[in-house]
Parts: C-alpha cells; sequence; structure tokens
C-alpha cells in the first residue's frame, strides 16, 4: 500500500521532487522505490524527461487502479473504526443553493437526537458539489435532480424527497397583486424576468422557461444569477420577478417579496439527497438520510 501511494502521488505531480515534497520525504529514495516496483512488475510506469516523469499506457492502467484500491483501503479503514464510534463526528453536507432552507428543520431534529454530531455545510453547484463527493470532502449532497454532475449518474444512491412546486415571486411594492394570492402564467410575460442559473447547471431554469414556452411566450429575462439572496434582493428592490421551488421561500420573509401561487401550471421540482454508491457512509450520514426518510412533509 506504502509502495501504490509513493506511485500515485509521482503520477498526480508529475515530478519526483514535488512527489517527495509533498510525502514528506527525501527525493533519492522515492525515486528507488519507484524503480524497485518497475522491476519488480516487469514494465515501465513512467517515461522520465529531465526532472518531469509522464505516465506509460501501463502507469496509466495502474494509476486507475491505485486510486481505486487505496480508496477501497480508506473505506475500509473508516469503516472499522466507525463499528464503536457510534453517531458522533462532524457530519459532511453539500447543498445546491435552492436546497439550503430544507436543512435548518432537519438539523434541529437531528441534534436533538445526537447532540455528538457536529455539521459542516457546503454550498456550489451540481459540478463543484459532485467533485466534493468524490474526494470525499463531504459525506452527502442535498440538490435538485437530475443530477448534472460531470461523471456517471449511477455511480450515486439517491433517496428521492418530496416534490416542490413552483411558485411567482414578485415584489411587495406591485401593488396590483397586493390582495391576490394567484397569478396565471401568462401574466408573467409582462414581467422583468430573474433566473437561478449556473455556467454548468441549468435544469431549473431550462424548466421554467419551457413552462412559459408551454403557455405561448418567451420570459424578458433581465437577469440570471447564480445566488438565491442576490435575486431576492433584486426583487425586494422592485426590479423584477422569479419563478422559484416554494421551499426557498421559507427561507426569506416575505414583508418585501410575495409568494404567488401559478393557477394554470402544474410544474415541480423535484428534490434528492445522494450519496456515492458502494462506498462506506459514516453512521451519522446514515442516520441522517433516515431522518429525512422518517420525515412528515
Amino acid at each position: 500500500m506504502r509502495q501504490l501511494k509513493y506511485f500515485l502521488t509521482a503520477a498526480q505531480e508529475g515530478q519526483v521532487t514535488r512527489a517527495a515534497k509533498r510525502l514528506n520525504m527525501e527525493q533519492p529514495p522515492l525515486s528507488r522505490q519507484l524503480k524497485l516496483m518497475e522491476e519488480e512488475l516487469g514494465v515501465k510506469l513512467f517515461n522520465r524527461n529531465g526532472k518531469g516523469l509522464k505516465l506509460t499506457p501501463s502507469g496509466e492502467l495502474l494509476k486507475r487502479k491505485a486510486e481505486a484500491l487505496l480508496q477501497q483501503f480508506d473505506d475500509s479503514i473508516r469503516e472499522v473504526k466507525g463499528m464503536e464510534e457510534g453517531v458522533r463526528g462532524v457530519l459532511s453536507i453539500g447543498s445546491v443553493v435552492s436546497c439550503i432552507s430544507l436543512l435548518p428543520e432537519r438539523i434541529k431534529h437531528f441534534r436533538e437526537k445526537y447532540p455528538q454530531v457536529t455539521f459542516k455545510i457546503s454550498e456550489g453547484d451540481h459540478f463543484y458539489l459532485g467533485e466534493q463527493l468524490e474526494k470525499r470532502a463531504i459525506d452527502l449532497i442535498v440538490a435538485r435532480l437530475p443530477f448534472e454532475a460531470q461523471t456517471h449518474p449511477q455511480q450515486y444512491s439517491i433517496l428521492p424527497l418530496p416534490s416542490d412546486p413552483f411558485v411567482a415571486v414578485i415584489p411587495s411594492s406591485w401593488g396590483d397583486y397586493s390582495g391576490k394570492q394567484s397569478i396565471c402564467m401568462k401574466e408573467l410575460a409582462q414581467f422583468p424576468f430573474l433566473t437561478l442559473k449556473t455556467d454548468k447547471t441549468t435544469r431549473m431554469h431550462e424548466q421554467v422557461v419551457n413552462e412559459c414556452k408551454r403557455h405561448g411566450f418567451e420570459p424578458y429575462m433581465i437577469c440570471e444569477c447564480s445566488s438565491v439572496a442576490i435575486i431576492m434582493s433584486l426583487i425586494a428592490s422592485g426590479i423584477g420577478a422569479t419563478v422559484f421551488p416554494k421551499s426557498v421561500m421559507s427561507s426569506f420573509p416575505t414583508t418585501v417579496v410575495k409568494m404567488l401561487d401559478i393557477e394554470d401550471a402544474d410544474f415541480q421540482s423535484d428534490v434528492g439527497i445522494l450519496w456515492l454508491k458502494g462506498h462506506y457512509l459514516p453512521k451519522r450520514a446514515q442516520q441522517f438520510i433516515e431522518s429525512f426518510r422518517e420525515a412528515s412533509y
């Protein structure tokens, strides 16, 4: 395992000097270990060009296998240690901006049951959160579905949560709607429109636009933004309106913005919790997922 770690670090760094520094060892012993691996395997793993290292086809294959083996080894150690540790430690959660509102109530109840668990919460789009999950920097993700990651979706286990209806959100200062509780889709055609969208995750944006087109109009987009909070600030200032999943509104006061049900549209946003399939999941993460299963919505 130590040799594989040496090899993988050298492959990742592309240079013996940098790899040795990362491993906190001298360069000559690392070079000898790499040479020894090649002699034992009877293949050339690196093409050496000056101080640089470039993997051969055999080296590329071993790199893929080494990454999987070392991760399996780490997972095994964590699982053995976790057998008797109980539900404690730091639970690392990743969430897309529009799902943050789903966490406070769950965390509150979870902390009452498991006070020895603390939380680390990261926010980002699907691509960033997918990378963090694969690196084991986070334990699970709360996100809109389908999950738009770079890798194949079959690597994730998914617990679907109740679907979230879309609602219109407009400035409270728009007096024509002060006494109303709902709105028709075609009325949205007259509004300057704000949309939640990043460069890589566009599913929700496309879902809203497609529903507008189904009702015979293209929304008049004046702003694309990756932050729910910024969009809410813009709406509160009277700049425009948006369509959001209803759960988002639980995190924002309705004194400066107004939420309206949409009368003639029945489109919803799917939500789920995701974690890596076939990998060790700490007890705290397992129990947190279970708390969503048990919750009544």
